[in-house]
This record gives C-alpha cells, structure tokens and sequence, in this order.
C-alpha cells in the first residue's frame, strides 16, 4: 500500500498527464495539507510532464502515419517520455 503522500504525488503526475486542471488543484492542495513541499510537488510535475511528451509525441506520429505522413525517426525502445 502507497502512504498518502506517495498517493498525492502520483496524483499530482497523473493531472498533469491528463491536463486535468480541477485535479490539479485538489492534488496540490491536498499535498500541501499533507505537508509536501514545493520540491517533491515540482518532481511530481516534471514527471507527469515527460510522461505527456512522449505520450503526445507517439500519438502524434500514429496520427500521420495513419495519412501516409513522415514521421521523425522513434527510439527503438519504450515509452518515448524521457
């Protein structure tokens, strides 16, 4: 079992993520009550951002090969968020 605080920080990557700005809010605030400081809240940030990259990037590379697009060469490996 996660303790809340590593609930609340995976939360706060998760909104991010999602573009989910009323999640956000309620997840910082919620880390805040908790104690989190800007520091760890910042980490959950960049991390919930890598995440949106590369998830953005390959979508976008699915979608033109869909229509016969060029795409930019991929890592042969994972997910393409770091």
């Amino acid at each position: 079992m996660f303790d809340e605080k590593t609930k609340e920080l995976i939360a706060i990557g998760a909104s991010i993520t999602a573009n989910c700005h009323p999640c956000l809010d309620y997840h910082v605030t919620k880390a805040r009550e908790l104690g989190i400081g800007n520091d760890e809240i910042s980490q959950a940030i960049e991390v919930g951002k890598q995440v949106r990259r590369g998830a953005s990037a390959k979508t976008d590379r699915l979608a033109a090969e869909h229509v016969g697009g060029q795409t930019a060469p991929t890592s042969p490996a994972g997910c393409g968020c770091r």
